[in-house]
């Protein structure tokens, strides 16, 4: 008799999460409290499989703070573009240690592709989707190759390109988080205030969505929070935030 056939080696390219994964996630958790929401996702399931993205902006604490309730163990990412406010730098040490984590991953731009593609470090003033997409999605993207999901900080109310965000997406086959998806700045005061969290520096300022420091300005009254970042320029995303539709393939 002949020998059966060798099983051939197979390698699993599916993603992990589809954009229909995301959506059942969405009716699994419509109604759930937040802080109860992260509690079983970062206990459960997804415990050792995710990571925080923070700014450490204006609103940061608040996300990082729920997360530190749950587990301080959860690592935190910060893409430094090496463009970033002094002030930003110093909170974010300040709030990583008050709130007790204990895996900060800080995670740069390629140098090398620095030295091609923005020896002078000016990329931001022409070409400030190429100068983000060197200086914080390639960064990030590094960052998140070890996770099946991640969690984000964005909030609907905080520019109408974000008016309908919902509380999990799909992302390059990983499931993304934005917890804080339908709260408001009322809410988000009363949580500062009720947990004693410090502030950004920069925030009594005027400055109420804080990115990198060429590319911040000032809000003006009644303007969007996020009005003040790439002011002049048609763009209103970094181009971390690209929304996948079932069918499509991944945006970057």
């Amino acid at each position: 008799m002949g020998e059966a056939a060798r099983t051939l080696d197979t390698i699993d390219v599916r993603p992990v999460f589809t954009a229909e994964d995301a959506a059942a996630m969405e009716a699994r958790f419509a109604g759930v409290e937040t802080q109860d929401m992260l509690r079983e996702l970062l206990d459960g399931e997804l415990k050792g499989r995710i990571a925080a993205v923070s700014s450490f902006g204006a609103e940061s604490a608040v996300l990082l703070h729920m997360i530190a309730s749950v587990d301080r163990d959860v690592p935190v990412i910060f893409t430094n573009t090496q463009k970033m406010f002094g002030e930003t730098l110093a909170y974010r040490d300040e709030l990583s240690e008050r709130l007790g984590f204990t895996d900060l991953r800080v995670f740069r731009p390629d140098p090398r592709l620095l030295r091609l593609k923005d020896d002078k470090g000016l990329r931001w003033s022409y070409d400030p989707d190429g100068c983000c997409d060197l200086r914080k999605v390639e960064p990030l993207r590094r960052a998140l190759l070890p996770f099946d999901a991640w969690i984000s900080g964005r909030k609907g109310f905080q520019a109408k390109t974000r008016a309908e965000l919902p509380r999990f997406e799909a992302d390059e086959g990983r499931l993304k988080i934005n917890p804080l998806a339908s709260w408001d700045k009322a809410r988000l005061d009363a949580y500062f205030a009720e947990h004693d969290l410090p502030h950004h520096p920069l925030e009594a300022q005027g400055y109420l969505s804080i990115g990198c420091a060429p590319c911040t300005s000032k809000v003006r009254p009644g303007e969007d929070p996020r009005a003040g970042r790439w002011r002049g320029w048609d763009k209103v995303e970094c181009g971390i935030h690209v929304p996948e539709k079932p069918g499509e393939e991944p945006a970057f």
